[in-house]
């Protein structure tokens, strides 16, 4: 990730630099980056287009599925799936918007004019939350729509009148910016683009898989609380009897991604750039 601007902070030197201006230059860095369109395209490709395929793939089954299969599918089933293995992306952008500036050098020049790290990274921070919750958002309701016109030929459509189905839309979103900000946070203790993308796709992809194959009661136990299945528990509109209750899994995963972000706060601000 190289960035367009050369400089956080502003004419007056260090001690003139201001929140608003570490903001605005953040804004400005990540929007003039041609990796943070590609990446936001690529996560939104995967995710709607995943959407879409699996609804065309159930109805083309359904009249084959038996009726335990068919009280399984939700209207935001699609979503689900498609975040499953759309996620990883939008981890992805939250570590280039750091590693990225490790790579060019550019962190020295930045904390330079910014000598407050934890200001530094804050203003980071939020501002990727709100594009990728901006994002995520549009992602979402995108991928439940699409879904909603293919499921319809079967009569399977809902709306987001339905139970629980606005609020798992919504916190597609959600989930999105919290995938980010963790990453974001790896990508500081890790410092290196390769490896903090291995890390992220491991916690959120590899052992969420690895849950499912655990023994016994503690297996099972232990597989709701793993960050993915906990966080994704946000995208059903009911909970089941092998996830956590949806607010309580974002939750978990809001603390999880806490827990990341102030690691990598201490380590920045005790570390050389």
């Amino acid at each position: 990730m190289t960035a367009s601007t050369t400089a956080t902070g502003t004419a007056g030197g260090p001690g003139a630099t201001t929140f608003g201006s570490v903001l605005a230059s953040e804004w400005t860095k990540i929007r003039t980056v041609k990796s943070t369109f590609w990446t936001l395209l690529a996560g939104a490709v995967v995710v709607i287009g995943l959407s879409v395929l699996w609804a065309l793939a159930f109805t083309a089954s359904y009249d084959q599925m038996t009726p335990e299969d068919r009280a399984t599918v939700a209207p935001t089933s699609p979503m689900q799936i498609a975040f499953y293995f759309g996620m990883v992306i939008f981890g992805v952008l939250g570590v280039l918007v750091i590693t990225g500036e490790y790579t060019t050098g550019m962190i020295r020049t930045a904390l330079t004019a910014v000598p407050r790290r934890p200001q530094y990274l804050a203003a980071k921070a939020l501002v990727l939350a709100a594009v990728v919750l901006v994002a995520g958002e549009v992602v979402s309701f995108l991928s439940f729509f699409l879904s909603q016109l293919l499921l319809s030929s079967k009569d399977l459509d809902g709306s987001l009148g339905d139970p629980g189905v606005l609020r798992a839309v919504m916190g597609g979103g959600l989930y999105l910016m919290l995938i980010a900000l963790m990453a974001l946070g790896v990508g500081v203790i890790v410092r290196h683009t390769a490896g903090s993308v291995v890390v992220v796709f491991v916690v959120l992809f590899v052992l969420g898989i690895v849950g499912g194959f655990l023994p016994g009661e503690w297996g099972a136990t232990l597989n709701k609380y793993l960050p993915s299945n906990a966080g994704g528990a946000i995208l059903a509109p009911t909970q089941t009897g092998t996830t956590l209750a949806p607010w309580t899994g974002l939750a978990y995963f809001t603390l999880y991604t806490l827990v990341v972000l102030a690691v990598a706060v201490v380590l920045f601000e005790s570390r050389d750039a």
